[in-house]
């Protein structure tokens, strides 16, 4: 199996290049490679690409992600979450290739406090939101072998996530103020990409499977739970804190160019009767991905 990986660099490619190693030969881009282009932004250099390598399988790990400046930068947050998806969607269906690609809770208004299911109606709150459902749509429209896997609040060891940005003020100030009214499930990068392995190493061999699931670790969080258990384990492992007093706040108090959806649930019945797995708690995914992160605090202090 030939497989081409996009977004190689990302919290999620970085995992799936391990995750996906068992499957068969993979050609791993980002948008700064240079013998293809894995720029999602340069549409026929991405086209030439899959001409080029004629992949069996394409994931798509690369996205515009910036979801505040996304308000300002609608072309590029289209370019990149919509045309380009069009484009992978297109000529995966010329070289009967599957795509696997990556969506958000933020399709959602968040209304409610039910859990999200696959064919509820989206309402997107934000541009990238609307720019991510638009590249689902497309996907959907172009690729009949596609795995679309709708995701929420990810993290991992590598890059900038939520809990290395609660460390680091946690390390320079005595009070700090998190939001408790918006709820989903923090998800780890290295579980999507288990999960992204398993499931298309089965899809593979029972084409039936195809289509859009949600993926999010089990049980939900706040914020302010999530940069709770953060502090929680890094006073475990014994990193020095300035911080003494962590608020709640609700989010009409912190002033953002982008609104947010409150519940980010997603009900992941679905995926998990259609590939025979059990989602773990998300608490147990960020127990063991802190681990790795304080280390890393460990040895640069």
């Amino acid at each position: 199996m030939k497989i081409l990986l996009l977004g190689k660099n990302g919290q999620v490619g970085w995992e799936l290049q391990r995750a996906l190693a068992p499957l068969g030969e993979i050609t791993a881009l980002d948008r700064h490679s240079k013998e293809h282009c894995g720029d999602l932004s340069n549409l026929p250099g991405l086209a030439h690409t899959l001409h080029t390598l004629k992949p069996n399988v394409i994931v798509n790990a690369a996205a515009y992600t910036a979801v505040d400046q996304a308000e300002t930068e609608h072309a590029q947050a289209t370019r990149i979450n919509t045309d380009a998806v069009a484009v992978l969607a297109k000529e995966a269906e010329v070289l009967g290739a599957w795509l696997v690609h990556y969506s958000s809770d933020y399709v959602f208004d968040g209304t409610g406090s039910t859990p999200w299911q696959e064919e509820d109606a989206p309402a997107p709150l934000n541009h990238y939101g609307a720019s991510k459902l638009a590249g689902e749509r497309a996907l959907t429209q172009h690729c009949s072998r596609h795995l679309l896997f709708r995701t929420s609040w990810v993290y991992g060891s590598r890059g900038n996530n939520f809990a290395r940005t609660m460390l680091h003020l946690g390390k320079e100030r005595s009070t700090l103020s998190v939001i408790h009214d918006q709820i989903g499930a923090p998800t780890g990068a290295a579980l999507i990409a288990d999960v992204t392995a398993h499931a298309l190493r089965k899809a593979t061999q029972q084409p039936e499977l195809a289509g859009l699931y949600h993926l999010a670790a089990a049980g939900s969080a706040s914020w302010y739970d999530y940069a709770s258990l953060v502090f929680e384990q890094a006073r475990k492992a014994g990193i020095p804190l300035a911080l003494n007093s962590l608020e709640a706040i609700p989010s009409s108090a912190w002033q953002a160019a982008a609104t947010r959806p409150l519940n980010s649930r997603l009900d992941c019945r679905r995926l998990e009767a259609a590939f025979d797995l059990s989602l773990p708690p998300w608490q147990h995914g960020l127990r063991h991905t802190l681990t790795d992160i304080l280390e890393q605090h460990i040895e640069q202090a």
